[in-house]
């Protein structure tokens, strides 16, 4: 886990990254809302980056759940607390909502990864079922192409040649991933009354942007803004034009700090 403090800082962020990816991701995202006075909390989800335990796989999405909530309980109770969640880890930050009910002065998610594309076909769905039975920690190819992901090619060539990107995962984390997003809608209801915000990339190749608006539609949430940003891929904090999510986002935030 990763820390930037301050002393004079007005709040802590809490950034959740993706599935496949890690935390060290996010350095750029994480030095800017630094400097705009927060504080900054990170890390690698289990199985993922440099965290301990079997690269792809997890025995329960609860996992990831503990991991955030550790987080949380980092960050400085007297201070404004927000969790930002990009791809899965908006799933992740949907769910410890969700499940903990957490008390938070705002949630961010960016893309969230409440469906995602491609599904698999119908007779290796059902293989999937078996096999999380008798052989759970068996891994597969993530088929991740790297230039769906971003519109900068810099980031995508930094993507491919990280060696701490995940290549494969295991059917159990497929099974836990698909329950989770099950879940997500399920217990929709159970997402407390915090202000939130969804930013969601209009040519997303990763998740279902029409899912992600379902499911903010149906949210019972006082305050609560969806923003599409037609033209721009899935990692919006990757985009050429990422400053500009970045201070719709700053501006979401400030709003949050003035109550």
């Amino acid at each position: 886990m990763n820390k930037k403090q301050s002393p004079a800082s007005d709040g802590t962020i809490i950034i959740v990254h993706g599935a496949f990816e890690h935390g060290g991701r996010y350095e750029r995202l994480a030095d800017r809302l630094h400097k705009d006075g927060f504080d900054v909390i990170y890390g690698d989800l289990p199985g993922q980056g440099n965290s301990p335990g079997r690269k792809g796989h997890i025995h329960s999405f609860e996992e990831y759940i503990k991991t955030v909530e550790g987080w949380i309980g980092e960050a400085d109770p007297d201070k404004k607390i927000f969790l930002l969640g990009h791809s899965m880890g908006g799933l992740v930050t949907v769910r410890v909502m969700e499940q903990l009910q957490q008390k938070m002065d705002g949630i961010i998610l960016s893309s969230p990864a409440l469906a995602i594309k491609g599904s698999v076909s119908a007779p290796v769905e059902w293989l999937s079922y078996l096999l999380n039975i008798i052989a759970p920690s068996l891994r597969m190819d993530a088929n991740q192409d790297p230039s769906l992901i971003t519109r900068d090619t810099v980031k995508v060539e930094q993507f491919r040649k990280d060696p701490l990107v995940l290549k494969k995962v295991s059917v159990r984390w497929y099974r836990e991933f698909q329950r989770a997003s099950r879940l997500a809608f399920r217990d929709v209801n159970q997402f407390p009354d915090v202000p939130l915000l969804v930013l969601q990339a209009g040519r997303d190749e990763l998740v279902v942007a029409e899912k992600t608006a379902e499911w903010f539609h149906i949210v019972d949430a006082k305050e609560k803004t969806y923003k599409e940003w037609p033209e721009l891929f899935h990692e919006l904090f990757n985009e050429p034009e990422w400053e500009d999510v970045y201070l719709y986002t700053l501006g979401f935030l400030q709003q949050q700090l003035k109550k």
